[in-house]
């Protein structure tokens, strides 16, 4: 490389992908992403295939409800140490070991399960998976957030976007290739195929097995005011006269359940009000389009064949790219700067669908539309990931996050339910064009979250 080049900032920072950990998340966010279209997609097929109900698959569709509330257990991964495990790998090491053990086991139960001779015990296995695959989501979050600092955040949520989605693709397309692959009886349900690519699936969950026994276990940086608050606490508690056990339960109650919230209010005061605001409306384009994206393209006329190749291609290509570009984005311009250009392009990029609308059946528009609202889309997540990142105390990041993301997603997915009613009343024009407008008040959370975190800091990072 010329000498040039070798030191030009955009190049050096490009060398965030190659750091170790940065690496790993590539592995850790294909373990994450493997089991979620098993309990719902895929699984759906199979049992659609095996003359199971479409009622009662609807019903199974709410084992992923799970993921909805990992916030109710994600105290026990922040403050719970697992015998032997903890000792020997660690606490975030120690809890992605067991969920991930126990999402192949489950995967393994699933395999050798027939829906049409046993469906309680399918859905156990269904529901063990979900349960232990939102056990590692909250361990390797807060594995994340305490391996390295805010700036290298973007690139990690990158790596782990990127390995999500290949994970993705391979429980959907993959597990269904599988399954075909080995079916010899077109004409009449046979669950070995379906066994052979369950089995497989399973065997997959070594990659993540293999990185969390390899990955070093990240040091915890504790504030100060954090360990004198949680002793004032006890202090407080012990003189009420409370036995030990007693005394012990109570204040682990409080470290672990009722100090996250305790902490992000004393911290930010008000302006926890700003945040949260930003937090929970911050993805509100994107989730709400997103919810009418296929009905749309079913009635412009594209077909099930054609919708799939360019989601999963072009798609998850831009997808991709745009998650990368996010992560050298917040290393080069800061967290707040592409925070407000990912909420701009978001919004922007929905306005496309407003011009699909008028072009109809157009493969070339519809290429265009879906990778240029993919891209964007990448750029967003990489900075909202590492924006949420920096506002979690590595004394409670598992608790702390998993309520970010819970927030995340309660306003757009209510509001989203209202979706259909609008386009009914309104047509897609002008539904689009409200995606799009209903993204500029985050633009203004953006700017106003900036200014405060400035006059906070001292230092001059605007969007």
């Amino acid at each position: 490389m010329p000498p040039a080049l070798a030191g030009h900032p955009w190049l050096n920072a490009l060398k965030v992908y190659t750091h170790p950990r940065v690496v790993g998340m590539l592995f850790l966010g294909f373990s994450a992403g493997l089991p979620l279209l098993l309990v719902l997609g895929t699984l759906s097929f199979w049992l659609s295939e095996a003359g199971i109900a479409r009622a009662t698959i609807g019903h199974l569709s709410w084992v992923g409800l799970a993921y909805g509330f990992k916030f109710l257990w994600s105290p026990l991964v922040d403050r719970l140490p697992l015998p032997f495990l903890t000792a020997r790998l660690g606490k975030r090491r120690a809890w992605l070991l067991l969920s991930q053990v126990c999402i192949a086991a489950a995967l393994l139960g699933m395999a050798n399960t027939d829906p049409v001779l046993n469906l309680t015990h399918m859905v156990f296995f269904a529901l063990a998976v979900a349960f232990a695959s939102a056990t590692q989501d909250i361990a390797l979050d807060a594995y994340r957030i305490e391996a390295v600092e805010t700036e290298k955040q973007g690139a990690m949520a990158a790596t782990y976007q990127a390995g999500y989605r290949i994970a993705m693709i391979t429980a959907g397309a993959g597990a269904l290739w599988i399954a075909a692959s080995v079916d010899t009886t077109t004409a009449a349900y046979d669950v070995h195929p379906w066994q052979v690519a369950y089995t497989v699936m399973a065997a997959l969950m070594a990659v993540g097995i293999l990185t969390t026994l390899t990955i070093r276990e990240p040091e915890k940086k504790i504030p100060h005011t954090t360990s004198e608050r949680e002793l004032h606490a006890r202090a407080k508690f012990a003189s009420l006269g409370l036995s030990d056990g007693l005394l012990n339960a109570t204040a682990w109650f409080y470290d672990a359940v009722l100090s996250p919230f305790v902490d992000f209010i004393q911290r930010y005061k008000w302006q926890a009000l700003l945040m949260l605001a930003l937090i929970a409306l911050y993805r509100i384009s994107d989730v709400v389009m997103g919810v009418m994206s296929n009905p749309f393209y079913q009635e412009m006329g594209f077909t099930k064949d054609e919708v799939a190749t360019v989601s999963k291609v072009f798609g998850v290509i831009m997808t991709i790219a745009g998650a990368g570009l996010g992560g050298l984005l917040t290393m080069r311009l800061g967290v707040m700067r592409t925070l407000f250009l990912g909420a701009l392009l978001s919004a922007a990029t929905n306005l496309l669908f407003v011009w699909l609308a008028g072009r109809g059946h157009d493969m070339g528009a519809l290429v265009f539309t879906v990778s240029a609202d993919n891209l964007s889309a990448g750029i967003a997540s990489s900075a909202f990931v590492a924006y949420l990142s920096g506002l979690v105390n590595q004394a409670y990041s598992a608790t702390q996050y998993a309520l970010f993301t819970s927030v995340m997603l309660l306003l757009p997915k209510f509001i989203a339910g209202f979706s259909g009613e609008f386009v009914d009343a309104y047509g897609w024009a002008t539904f689009f064009t409200g995606t799009a407008l209903i993204g500029v008040p985050v633009l203004v959370l953006v700017w106003l979250v900036a200014r405060e975190r400035e006059a906070g800091s001292g230092k001059r990072e605007k969007p």
